[in-house]
């Protein structure tokens, strides 16, 4: 008789293709266990493949209209002065080219009434070259702003609607603008280049150049935009033809000082902002999806304790420990991908979803459509996550003899995993942290916000040692329920590592933008407004300086007035080497963008202090001197004697930086980047910029008595009162919070999904843990307090981890990235500690009293 055949080992391929067939085989009992994953899933990937398919659609928009939204296909604006008349020769021999002059004034009511800041903006007869204004009317767009026959040939003009409402005027009505009397003929609906001119203070009043040259407000030095579109000749309109002219108008006019812009970059400043603000929600996403990683691997172990007989039978019957690995390594891989379908679906329909409220927010069209590289890095996260979280549970359970998984399957998880599943564990973690920092807008960001997720990983875990060591070595209470409270914290399979974990990831996240958003209303709301002027007057000329002072103080006789000479001029060179060349980090990169408020002094300005050099002397009158802000000059690696160079008003100045100072921003007085020494401007034309400050208070009815008087004495002279600006800045604040809050809810919705679901995994050790002790004599009532104490216990560790956590990460955000100060704010505390106690007192009794409903003779039989 021959000898039985020896099993012939499976080749490889076949190998897989065994293990995934056993996989969809056992797929086929459903889903049960597996929909707290599927949630947690989808809610990550819905977070970052939305924010990302938003971000991009407003992108599109802005790229697909950039020619509307700039207003011709190359623009060239001028600060402070019109376009000389070689430049204007040359910018007319392009194409087809628009004028217009935007500035700030102030527009009153003809009978005094009331006065208002508005964003003025003074078109040709060629406006727009692209897109189309739009009234309220419809009528014709150059007859409105032409002089009105029905009013004695006064200019017409358009107002925002909020003009209107702001001055309680109508269509038909009369508004000074300067010397100005015009006639408001519509009401101003569609404006196709409102996102090329930035954000206003004001609501939008339009009117022709000739009427704005009638108004006297266009003085030497005056706060005043002039910009030329262009719309090239059909043959010479390409994206290299862009450039070519781009680089022949810098070559051939160096000392221009020029802004130019192209259609491919028509709102840059926007654009900026979307894409940094797209990559805060995608890390705030991507915080939802770890968080939820966390139920991935809670509910992979559940999974896996429920298939303990099963997986030792496999390996009774020969199956590898490797073939094991790869039939529920395919299992949740399979899942995985039904989740991330769930979220893709959910993250592509959000820019279709949002269209209509993004376009009351923002003045652009988006791009509707389906953005597969959004996508793909949403599935990206996806992937690795689920890979991250699963390996670890999969990789220990394969080392798992038959007989140990037989005997006791409360520790089939414990230990390590074997070093092969560490590494691609490992491997996953690093390709996780590596995308999220290099597919970033700022990696410096990422880096920070990797950095943070892995330190509250690995605390958050030492806190959950803590307790359970704390818990194994306190006295024995003589309370039974207190005795099965502390008992359950540190016994083999407690709940405390999972819940810690859950719940304190989306404390944290909760607690830190909280107060991040309280801080920033408070600041703007109560300090600033308490340190800051109540007043700027901007636009005051050399010879009204001492007249106005006076009109300010004769309404004002308790306030402070103060002055400085400004002018307006763009950074060309710091230390010999042209910005253009300057990589400058995000946080600074600002002050080398467009113009810059500058001004000269023989003192040094009261709200600055020196950090290195020397002040100049009052009559110095050797070469041009600077000082510069201290914190700049350090992220652009400048230090004294280095040459910084300006353009102003077509000049090119140079100066040596002779000190350093440091600048109290947040008080809102009068201060600049760059404050260069008298004789450096001699001569020059500008204009005066002035604070009203009250030292002791005002009040509203004092500060519009100022505002009535100084409009209708100075109707040239811009007022701005503080408080309107900070009410307009709260406002974005507040339209930026709600999307961070919305982005927040998702991880903390995901942190309540992973602790239903780690409290469910433990359901079946707390179902033979009941069944005991009642037989042992143990009251429901006894078994209640006792797990309710135990919640109660974890929920309120957890949210003190939480509160620390979240406190110290929006301390480092407000004082080290953003500069502000930071307040502790109790009742952030009590929100965060109320949250924690209710959702794991709450799920935890919740999930208790339906146990202790179970019957014993069945449960003991399974024993």
């Amino acid at each position: 008789m021959s000898a039985p055949a020896m099993p012939q080992p499976i080749a490889g391929s076949r190998r897989a293709g065994l293990s995934l067939r056993f996989a969809l085989r056992e797929l086929r009992g459903g889903l049960k266990g597996f929909y707290i994953f599927l949630a947690c899933l989808a809610l990550g990937v819905t977070a970052i493949a939305g924010v990302g398919s938003v971000s991009r659609s407003l992108s599109e928009g802005i790229s697909q209209g950039g020619n509307t939204i700039l207003g011709g296909d190359i623009s060239f604006e001028l600060v402070h002065r019109e376009a000389a008349a070689e430049e204007l020769a040359y910018i007319k021999a392009l194409g087809k080219v628009s004028q217009i002059a935007t500035t700030r004034a102030m527009a009153r009511r003809s009978d005094g009434a009331d006065q208002t800041l508005v964003e003025l903006k003074a078109v040709d007869g060629l406006y727009p070259l692209t897109g189309t204004v739009e009234t309220a009317s419809g009528a014709d767009f150059a007859s409105l702003l032409a002089p009105q026959s029905t009013a004695d040939g006064q200019w017409g003009a358009l107002a925002a609607p909020e003009l209107l409402a702001r001055l309680d005027l109508a269509v038909g009505d009369t508004l000074q603008i300067g010397d100005l009397t015009v006639l408001i003929t519509d009401t101003l609906t569609l404006e196709p280049d409102r996102l090329s001119t930035g954000f206003g203070f004001g609501p939008r009043l339009m009117l022709s150049e000739p009427a704005l040259r009638d108004s006297g407000l266009i003085q030497p030095g005056s706060l005043m935009d002039w910009v030329y579109r262009v719309n090239l000749p059909a043959n010479g309109n390409s994206d290299a033809d862009l450039k070519r002219i781009e680089a022949d108008a810098e070559e051939k006019f160096p000392l221009a000082g020029w802004d130019i812009d192209t259609r491919n970059n028509a709102s840059p400043g926007l654009r900026r902002n979307i894409e940094r603000f797209a990559q805060f929600l995608t890390l705030v996403g991507l915080t939802a999806l770890v968080v939820g990683g966390v139920g991935i691997a809670n509910a992979v172990r559940a999974y896996l304790d429920t298939k303990q007989k099963v997986i030792a039978t496999f390996k009774s019957v020969g199956a590898s420990g490797g073939f094991v690995f790869r039939i529920y390594l395919f299992q949740i891989m399979v899942l995985a991908l039904v989740g991330i379908a769930i979220g893709l679906v959910a993250g592509a329909a959000i820019p279709f979803l949002a269209s209509g409220f993004l376009r009351n927010v923002l003045p652009v069209e988006t791009a509707m459509g389906i953005y597969p590289q959004e996508l793909a890095l949403a599935v990206l996260y996806g992937v690795l996550t689920t890979l991250v979280f699963a390996l670890w549970p999969l990789g220990k359970i394969q080392d798992i003899s038959p007989t140990a998984l037989f005997r006791d399957g409360a520790g089939a998880g414990s230990g390590l995993p074997g070093w092969p599943y560490l590494i691609a564990f490992l491997a996953s973690a690093v390709a996780l942290a590596s995308a999220a920092i290099f597919l970033s807008y700022d990696p410096f960001i990422a880096t920070v916000f990797v950095g943070a997720c892995a330190a509250a990983f690995i605390l958050l875990r030492v806190v959950a040692e803590i307790i359970m060591a704390i818990a194994k070595r306190v006295p024995r209470p003589k309370s039974t329920p207190w005795r099965l409270a502390i008992g359950n914290l540190h016994r083999k399979g407690a709940l405390t590592p999972s819940v810690v974990l859950s719940l304190g990831l989306g404390l944290a996240l909760l607690v830190c933008l909280t107060l991040i958003d309280s801080n920033l209303r408070r600041q703007l709301s109560s300090t600033i407004a308490e340190q800051a002027p109540s007043f700027f007057f901007v636009d005051i000329q050399n010879d009204d300086l001492e007249t106005f002072k006076e009109g300010v103080r004769a309404v004002a006789p308790t306030g402070d007035v103060q002055s400085v000479p400004m002018l307006r001029g763009r950074m060309m060179s710091l230390a010999g080497v042209p910005v253009s060349e300057i990589e400058a980090p995000p946080g600074s990169a600002w002050a080398l963008r467009g113009d810059r408020g500058i001004t000269y002094s023989a003192t040094m300005p009261d709200n600055s202090k020196l950090t290195e050099g020397e002040w100049w002397p009052a009559d110095y009158e050797g070469k041009p001197l600077v000082s510069y802000d201290s914190e700049l000059a350090g992220e652009f690696g400048l230090k004294i004697g280095d040459e910084v160079s300006v353009n102003v008003l077509g000049r090119e100045i140079t100066a040596e930086i002779a000190n350093l100072r440091e600048v109290e921003w947040e008080t809102l007085a009068i201060n600049f980047v760059l404050v260069f020494s008298p004789n450096t401007f001699a001569g020059a034309p500008h204009t005066h910029l002035a604070t009203l400050t009250y030292p002791e208070g005002s009040t509203e009815d004092a500060e519009f008595a100022v505002l009535k008087s100084i409009t209708s004495a100075f109707p040239a002279v811009t007022s701005v009162r503080v408080k309107d600006a900070l009410d307009q800045a709260n406002e974005v604040i507040g339209q930026l919070a709600l999307a961070v809050r919305v982005a927040a809810s998702i991880a903390l919705v995901a942190s309540i999904l992973v602790l239903g679901g780690a409290l469910a995994a433990g359901q079946r050790h707390r179902v033979y843990d009941a069944v005991i002790l009642k037989t042992l004599g143990a009251t429901r009532r006894q078994l209640i307090q006792a797990f309710g104490l135990e919640y109660l216990l974890l929920g309120t560790v957890t949210a003190v981890f939480g509160l620390i956590a979240g406190s110290a990460a929006s301390w480092f955000v407000l004082e080290r990235i953003m500069g502000a100060d930071f307040t502790f704010l109790p009742s952030v505390a009590f929100s965060a500690l109320l949250t924690a106690l209710v959702l794991t007192v709450g799920f935890g009794l919740a999930g208790t009293w339906r146990l202790l409903g179970q019957k014993a003779a069945p449960v003991l039989r399974e024993l």
